[in-house]
Parts: structure tokens; C-alpha cells; sequence
């Protein structure tokens, strides 16, 4: 972890959450900046370099969700992690969420703790690389191209060889940015759940191999001999196919 402070955007249009939250996660040595909607916060990144926002789900004008949506399809800041907040508990809320492209998610009333413990979380697995691996320098290209398949980055769009949109899920789209970060290199379970939910797998956890197994439907790949995703035995998994960066409006660069 970086010794510069990690600063941490807050929005929600309750003053004494907002303030209570920044008092919290300032004594943990985090740098706080606040906002009561998104006018504020879309000024407050135009002033500062954030590492994570706390989105309330429910703020007037703009909701969260629709703000969500918006910063994923931008191109500064696609990548900042987003941990959502709201007063709501219904699973739907969470779930569209997530596909949003949340981060996290977190429902009210909560202990300021288990915040600043997601918090710290999601920003381990957003600088996570495996050991000895660096990333391709791909992050910033707005296209990805890999066996005849094209993923929009500033959309999050994964695109078949017809040109035709195949929706993916949060999860789907973390999991193969990040086979698509570190092509042609084998990615151990644990490395993969790092990377992708900041944690450590357990033994019992098969919610990667599930996801893999998703994530060669949406590509076709198929189950028995992938030719895309394939599973390197007591090891992990590798993404066989030569990635490219490319652009949306333009072609190949």
C-alpha cells in the first residue's frame, strides 16, 4: 500500500453521514473529501485526485446508480473503485448495483468499521498484481482486442466476432479485465480472487471456477477444450489469446 494518503470521496446528501464518516476514516489515516450530490461531486473531481468514492444510492437530482453508470462510461474515471451505499436492503438494489459496475456495496445502517474495512479492500484488489507479473499497458486503451472478440472498455461492452454486444455481469467484466491485463501468463485461483474480490480463496470457495465457467459461455469457449480461457491443471487458468489495444471509433492503433 502506498504510504501517500489514500483519498476517499464521500456522497451523500445526509450532513451528519458524511461528517461522521470523514471524522472516522480520517483517524484512520485517510484523506476525506465530501459531497451532498453529484454537482458536488463531479466538481469535487475536478479539484482532486480520488482513490475510492462512497456513493449513496439515494441522492437527489442525480441517483446514485445513474452517477455510477456515468463515471464507468467516462474515460478519467472509469477505473476510480466505487463502494455503494443506500438505505435499502432489497437484493435487486444491490444487484443492479453491481452491474452498474460498483465496487461493493453496502447497505444502511452500518458500523463506520466494516466501511473502512471495505474500503481498504476494495483498493487492495484494485492495486493487486499477481507476483512477479506487471500488467500490459492496456488500462487505458478504450478497446481490447483478443481472439476475433473486442471489449469496450468505456462502455463495458464485451463484443462477439458479428460485432454483435454480449451483456456481462460486474463480476464477468472484473474477471476478464483482468485475464485481459495479463495475457498468455497462468493466474492461480488465489491470484484471481485477489485481484478480483480482494480476498484469499478458501478451499471450499469454487465461486472463480464458477465464474470461469461463465465467462467461456459468454465466449463461446468450449467447456471440455477451451481455446480461450484454459485451465492450466494444479496451477490455475491463462488466457491463451494475444490481446491488442484498439479503439471503439477508429480500428486497431
Amino acid at each position: 500500500m502506498s504510504t501517500q494518503q489514500d483519498h476517499i470521496l464521500i456522497v451523500d446528501d445526509d450532513r451528519d453521514i458524511r461528517n461522521l464518516l470523514a471524522d472516522y476514516l480520517e483517524k484512520q489515516g485517510l484523506r476525506c473529501t465530501a459531497a451532498a450530490d453529484g454537482r458536488e461531486m463531479k466538481a469535487a473531481l475536478e479539484r482532486h485526485r480520488v482513490d475510492l468514492i462512497v456513493l449513496d444510492l439515494m441522492l437527489p437530482g442525480e441517483d446514485g446508480l445513474t452517477l455510477c453508470r456515468n463515471l464507468r462510461a467516462s474515460g478519467t474515471h472509469a477505473n476510480t473503485p466505487i463502494l455503494m451505499l443506500t438505505a435499502r436492503g432489497e437484493d435487486m438494489d444491490r444487484i443492479i448495483g453491481l452491474e452498474m459496475g460498483a465496487d461493493d456495496y453496502l447497505p444502511k445502517p452500518f458500523v463506520p468499521r466494516e466501511l473502512y474495512a471495505r474500503i481498504r479492500a476494495i483498493l487492495r484488489r484494485a492495486r493487486a498484481l499477481p507476483p512477479n507479473l506487471d500488467a500490459q499497458p492496456l488500462a487505458q486503451a478504450r478497446e481490447l482486442r483478443f481472439a476475433h472478440w473486442r471489449l469496450d472498455t468505456v462502455n463495458r461492452h464485451l463484443i462477439d466476432p458479428a460485432g454483435t454486444v454480449v451483456p456481462l455481469s460486474g463480476a464477468e467484466y472484473r474477471m476478464l479485465g483482468v485475464f485481459l491485463a495479463h495475457p498468455q501468463r497462468v493466474l492461480s485461483r488465489d491470484q484471481l480472487m485477489e485481484l478480483t474480490q480482494g480476498r484469499e480463496a478458501d478451499v471450499f470457495d469454487r465461486s472463480i471456477d464458477l465464474l470461469v465457467s461463465r465467462l467461456r459461455q459468454r465466449l463461446g469457449d468450449n467447456a471440455r477444450e477451451p481455446a480461450i480461457i484454459k485451465t492450466v491443471r494444479n496451477e490455475g487458468y491463462v488466457l491463451s489469446a494475444e490481446v491488442t489495444p484498439g479503439d471503439p471509433q477508429g480500428g486497431a492503433r
